[in-house]
């Protein structure tokens, strides 16, 4: 019998799943403990536009689902984001007879799910491969900018939409405003925490592992009796879902929402943030928008001519020198402390 050398050796610059989750889990701990504590230490504009930058890495992670366990690009995600908060902000300017932010935010995982599994379904049914598939998603991006523009009458068009903050109902205990900023943030971050801990748990799991084979290996998949299209689509109506709660919860926390918001530049912006957290990694993806949108916000005030040719720059060097992105490189660490220790 023979053994796969790099099975036995891995090569110092292959980033597996492995590699990334055995020591993801202790820092996610850590980061998360972080961000509950922030606000009994920091005050004023970071709790304020912490949550927001919470949602986007919250995007990143569905993203996430989709390029580094599915193997599939998406372009889509910006869409499905500002399909959520035009659906919160519509929901929240209608007269349910209940809390109108519940409603909003479970037409947002309705809506997205069901659109990313009725797309999902057509592409992966018909065989449609990855290249095609980030073209369809791209063309979805500019199709919800575009009706955001030309239905302006519900969405406000190119002026956007005003949406308010939104209160937490408990029943007989009444209702608990949302229009502070720490109570916001304490609101966002559970809703954030618990889809990273979901998702680990997804990719962890017979289903993750099914991604995993279908990411390495379709034809072998097929092969072993798996239904290949079906997979992908569940995985394609689970990460639209959460970009779409994710939106629903940016919009109500924002106060507004605007077409470029689901346009080509946004889209693009994700995909900078995943490649830079590291792909393969959730909590790279998270903390990838999180960490890339503060980056991107504090550059275009100091060079706001140049900003984007520094993330630009960024971007490239993280490409060439940490092809796992950042949480790839950090997972590499302990293998070659270990390696520089051998005799």
């Amino acid at each position: 019998m023979t053994v796969d050398a790099d099975k036995r050796f891995p090569a110092a610059g292959r980033i597996t799943w492995r590699d990334i989750g055995a020591s993801e889990t202790g820092v996610a701990v850590v980061v998360l403990a972080i961000f509950a504590l922030l606000p009994m230490v920091v005050s004023g504009y970071p709790i304020y536009i912490l949550p927001q930058y919470m949602l986007f890495g919250m995007m990143a992670m569905s993203l996430g689902l989709m390029w580094g366990f599915v193997g599939i690009l998406s372009f889509g995600q910006a869409g499905f984001f500002a399909l959520g908060a035009y659906t919160m902000g519509l929901a929240m300017h209608t007269n349910w007879g209940i809390n109108p932010a519940y409603v909003g935010l479970l037409l947002s995982l309705v809506v997205g799910g069901t659109l990313a599994a009725v797309v999902g379904y057509f592409l992966f049914s018909a065989g449609v491969r990855a290249t095609y598939f980030v073209l369809v998603t791209l063309a979805l991006s500019i199709m919800v900018e575009q009706v955001a523009v030309s239905q302006s009458e519900i969405t406000g068009g190119w002026n956007g939409m005003f949406i308010d903050r939104m209160s937490l109902t408990f029943g007989p205990l009444g209702d608990v405003p949302l229009f502070d900023d720490a109570p916001a943030y304490y609101a966002v971050l559970p809703v954030v925490a618990l889809s990273y801990v979901l998702l680990r748990w997804l990719v962890s799991a017979r289903f993750g592992k099914i991604l995993a084979g279908i990411r390495e290996n379709e034809d072998r998949m097929t092969a072993l009796g798996y239904n290949i299209s079906v997979h992908k689509t569940r995985a394609f109506a689970l990460s639209g879902a959460i970009a779409c709660f994710a939106g629903a919860l940016y919009g109500t926390h924002a106060n507004f929402v605007a077409p470029s918001l689901g346009g080509v530049l946004f889209s693009t912006e994700v995909v900078v943030w995943v490649a830079i957290g590291g792909r393969h990694s959730l909590l790279g993806a998270l903390l990838g928008g999180i960490l890339v949108a503060s980056l991107s916000n504090y550059l275009s005030t100091v060079t706001p001519e140049y900003w984007q040719l520094v993330l630009g720059l960024i971007f490239i060097a993280v490409i060439v020198f940490f092809k796992g992105g950042v949480a790839g490189a950090v997972a590499q660490l302990p293998r070659l402390w270990r390696t520089g220790r051998q005799p």
